[in-house]
């Protein structure tokens, strides 16, 4: 495998990260609770979901680079185990499509909406501001982050508590001359072992939420 056509592709994938400065590591579009809510959660309250700006962001930044990845450096060949990984591990729609589902399995009925307006009008018994932050390797980047955060509120916008798991690790370099293509490719791969942890964290997170609110209402009993 040449070096040149690998450094060719993640400067191409820094450029997809450059386009889509939007998603910046913090909630940009978050509600702001009165109070903290007497409400608990439970399995069959519905849920209103609204994305932060840091998700509309990230699924956009994602997008590009999993593009970016499929398509290759223009004129480039590249050994598929390393194409796989980097395609792989850009996946637009693995957190999102994990994380709604972590809600549809925990609550009755769990629906997205695409402002709060709309969701005020609908009345769920519980709002969520889901915000999702990827940050992937590039040729300017080698530390990868994935943070996931699900953010409670009652019908009245008050504050019920938060489920979230994270992870951050400092890659060294993916184009390190004596590394073979299963290296590189196992090194890549990484990226979506971090974020699968981050997932399973959230889920964990999730799960301690939901049950603190079933002890609290088992105990009023």
């Amino acid at each position: 495998m040449r070096i040149s056509t690998l450094l060719t592709l993640v400067a191409v994938l820094t450029g997809a990260f450059a386009a889509t400065a939007g998603a910046t590591g913090r909630d940009n579009c978050h509600l702001q609770p009165v109070a903290n809510s007497p409400v608990t959660l439970k399995a069959s309250q519905t849920v209103g979901v609204l994305y932060s700006e840091n998700t509309v962001g990230t699924l956009d930044y994602l997008t590009r680079y999993h593009a970016m990845a499929q398509q290759g450096a223009p004129g480039s060949t590249l050994d598929t185990r390393i194409r796989s990984a980097f395609i792989n591990s850009s996946d637009p729609r693995l957190a999102i499509d994990w994380l709604q589902g972590s809600l549809q399995k925990t609550f009755a009925k769990v629906t997205v909406y695409d402002n709060i307006d709309a969701l005020v009008q609908a009345h769920p018994d519980v709002t969520v501001m889901l915000d999702a932050y990827s940050q992937l390797v590039t040729q300017r980047n080698s530390q990868v982050e994935a943070r996931y955060v699900a953010t409670f509120y009652d019908a009245n916008l008050q504050y019920i508590g938060k489920a979230e798991g994270a992870g951050v690790k400092q890659m060294s370099a993916v184009w390190v001359h004596d590394k073979s293509a299963e290296q590189i490719a196992a090194q890549i791969d990484q990226q979506r072992l971090l974020q699968i942890n981050a997932l399973q964290q959230f889920d964990g997170s999730l799960q301690a939420l939901v049950g603190a609110g079933d002890g609290a209402r088992v105990a009023s009993n």
